[in-house]
């Protein structure tokens, strides 16, 4: 999930991390990644805990249409930057707690066959979108939250191939303006809302664990929900065209240049347990 969680203007590649690609072992560079708490996991039907409490308060999100939103090829992935104030609250989360909505980004294979981070029952799916939160009740950004208790939530779809995704088309429609790393669009508007499964979002799992990119910072809260969102295939393939790397760069032999398969081996459970929502 998080390359660099900064806002562009104040990224400076190589101020705070250094340069990383899939191929790497990350636990060399940044310890974290070495935890026992780490993400993306397979997902375990059977062995979940069902747990009715999570019920008791309903995830409830308040999310609000972001005009101006900024959309992202950061060579890693594709992100969306939220300008407006989206919060969500209840379920699993701390009671009188808001999670603010910092940001969307996509993880997605070559082929439909693999390119989610999570798995369920082993089975991968060709897409997932993470909605990155931070608890506002708690603290002052994003970056102070990282690696804290009760910091981050991160809400985790699957995506499955289908019909179009109508509140996407919004992104996919421009991703042909961002083909390079570091290209960036500002989009009218964006109504995050469009990306959760059903109203009343009970059907998820939930578990501890971390980012998925370096610095895989630990103490995140994850919440997947069941029912996979569905896009076409005009829309996957429209990710498949993105690049790597900046125009004009010099590939390595045997690098195609071409952005996707941006998905983290799944890690050990160790001795987590993940709930679910439903029975």
């Amino acid at each position: 999930m998080a390359d660099n969680l900064n806002e562009e203007s104040d990224y400076v590649p190589g101020k705070d991390e250094l340069d990383w690609g899939y191929e790497e072992e990350w636990g060399l560079h940044f310890p974290t990644a070495n935890g026992e708490y780490q993400s993306p996991i397979n997902l375990n039907s059977r062995e979940a805990q069902y747990d009715p409490s999570l019920l008791d308060a309903g995830l409830s999100p308040n999310y609000v249409v972001c005009r101006d939103c900024e959309v992202i090829n950061d060579g890693h992935t594709v992100r969306i930057l939220l300008k407006s104030k989206s919060v969500v609250t209840g379920g699993p989360l701390p009671s009188d707690h808001e999670y603010e909505l910092h940001e969307v980004r996509f993880h997605w294979g070559k082929e439909n066959q693999r390119g989610s981070e999570h798995t369920v029952n082993f089975k991968a799916f060709p897409m997932e979108l993470h909605l990155i939160h931070w608890n506002s009740t708690l603290f002052s950004s994003l970056e102070d939250a990282l690696g804290k208790k009760n910091g981050i939530l991160i809400i985790a779809l699957f995506v499955q191939i289908g019909k179009e995704h109508l509140g996407l088309k919004a992104i996919t429609e421009v991703l042909q303006d961002l083909q390079y790393k570091g290209k960036n669009k500002t989009i009218p508007c964006f109504n995050p809302n469009t990306l959760l499964p059903d109203p009343l979002l009970r059907d998820y799992w939930v578990y501890e664990g971390s980012l998925t990119t370096p610095p895989c910072s630990e103490k995140v809260t994850w919440i997947l929900f069941r029912y996979p969102l569905t896009i076409s295939q005009l829309q996957i393939e429209e990710f498949r065209r993105l690049r790597s790397h900046v125009k004009g760069a010099e590939l390595l032999e045997g690098n195609d240049g071409m952005l996707g398969d941006n998905f983290r081996p799944t890690q050990p459970l160790s001795d987590r347990t993940v709930r679910a929502a439903f029975q």
